[in-house]
């Protein structure tokens, strides 16, 4: 790699041994060292790290913060990793287009106290905003609690800059509201897991901060129960910006790992938030109160900023708190029709009964989004070998429900072996052909999404 230092800056690119470890996994637990990191400071860094492994036969791995759940930035033996956390400046913010231009390396939690403080906010908001990077948003298509009322990333995203595995600079989308030149390359790159291009530059849609927020906590003696009270919400005709579930599991390992008094003999939680006009969302408020008494829910209202905030503290605890109680745990983030919310939780259960492995399950309930957690001890071969039947279970029972395999996690290299329960040949087919026309070669992020 010597020759990479004739085109790079001292400190922007590493081969030590102690570095690459550092770069060589990501939240799925799975790693694997590089040949080499190397920390982009601009667009033309990325260029010119492209070209040098188009013509040394290397692999190339984008990585924002590592926070991905499915291995999409866990790099190969031959590759280098291009990480950009050292592009990470927020270059406009303009309230009177409500539009903001980012680097990719921008942490999400960053951006929306930037806006904050400006009377704006920027809706997408992953568990992980404090660490996530937009870049690493855009690339998996991250959603967040606020999915429910305001939608995902692709919905936020206008503009891309980005670098083809040719070293092509490419920009597509529009600074406009409206535009409908050509195919949409935008939205195919978002999501596409660092496969097809490198993200260097990102325009994103933002909106006014709303006027009010009140946020609701509601206890039930059953989870059944929970997952009936968000489909009769849904259906009052009541939009919260936010609907979170937790079961029992869940509560108690938050409290075990934060302390925050979740009361833990209940079956399940919900967490509902609604913003806008402070009159309307006090009504609002009063109609899913009512709601939830219908369901034997208990309510209890945050009275104030610190309350809400803490509520929300300990929401963004439960991926870690359950990693505390098992390393090795599998974490699936299926999606089913919104009516259909109390059935796959019932269905999770049975399936967790029927092996005798604990499931947790969490998440963005509003939407149909479930974090379903199977509490893998992978030192127990018996727990291991259940594992993948377990998954396949679950995943059927999703798909028959009408439902999808991946909300917001993406596929990588975890979920790749199951992407033929979804999508058929002919789909699969068509998506490599999108690939192979972006990337030839294959150097751009490699073996992820598609096992060959």
């Amino acid at each position: 790699m010597r020759s990479l230092g004739k085109l790079l800056l001292e400190g922007t690119y590493t081969t030590d041994k102690e570095d690459l470890i550092c770069y060589g996994y990501d939240a799925s637990g799975l790693d694997n060292c590089p040949a080499t990191v190397v920390w982009p400071i601009n667009t033309l860094d990325v260029i010119k790290t492209v070209k040098f492994a188009r013509e040394n036969g290397l692999k190339i791995i984008p990585r924002g913060a590592g926070s991905g759940m499915t291995g999409g930035s866990v790099p190969g033996e031959d590759s280098i990793v291009l990480s950009f956390e050292k592009m990470n400046r927020i270059l406009e913010i303009d309230a009177g287009n409500l539009t903001a231009i980012v680097e990719p390396g921008v942490i999400n939690g960053h951006l929306q106290s930037e806006l904050e403080d400006s009377g704006f906010f920027y809706p997408p908001d992953p568990a992980s905003l404090n660490i996530c990077t937009i870049g690493g948003n855009v690339a998996e298509n991250a959603g967040g609690p606020r999915a429910l009322k305001y939608g995902v990333t692709r919905d936020y995203v206008m503009q891309i800059e980005a670098v083809l595995p040719d070293g092509r600079l490419i920009s597509t989308g529009v600074e406009t509201s409206k535009g409908v030149v050509g195919y949409d390359l935008t939205r195919l790159l978002v999501g596409s897991e660092g496969t097809l291009a490198m993200i260097t530059k990102i325009r994103l849609k933002i909106l006014p901060a709303p006027e009010a927020i009140v946020t609701i906590l509601c206890a039930f003696n059953s989870i059944e129960l929970a997952g009936k009270t968000v489909s009769k919400i849904i259906a009052s005709a009541l939009l919260p910006r936010t609907m979170e579930i937790m079961d029992r599991m869940t509560l108690m390992a938050v409290n075990k790992y934060k302390n925050v008094g979740f009361p833990e003999n209940v079956e399940a939680m919900l967490l509902v938030e609604l913003d806008g006009n402070r009159r309307a969302i006090v009504q609002d408020a009063e109609k899913v109160s009512n709601i939830c008494n219908s369901f034997e829910g208990k309510i209890k209202i945050a009275e104030d900023v610190a309350s809400r905030d803490m509520l929300w503290e300990a929401r963004r605890a439960v991926s870690p708190a359950l990693y505390k109680i098992s390393p090795t745990k599998i974490n699936e983030d299926i999606v089913v029709p919104i009516t259909r919310v109390a059935d796959i939780l019932v269905a999770v259960q049975r399936i967790s009964e029927k092996f005798g492995i604990p499931i947790a399950c969490f998440g963005h309930a509003g939407d149909g989004n479930i974090h379903v957690n199977v509490m893998v001890d992978k030192n127990n071969k018996e727990s291991v070998a259940k594992s993948e039947k377990i998954v396949r279970e679950i995943f059927k029972a999703t798909l028959d429900m009408g439902g999808t395999i991946s909300g917001e996690h993406g596929i990588g290299l975890t979920k790749a072996k199951y992407l033929d329960m979804e999508l058929d040949a002919v789909n699969i087919e068509l998506m490599k052909g999108v690939k192979k026309l972006f990337d030839p070669e294959n150097i751009l992020n490699p073996g992820k999404v598609f096992l060959s």
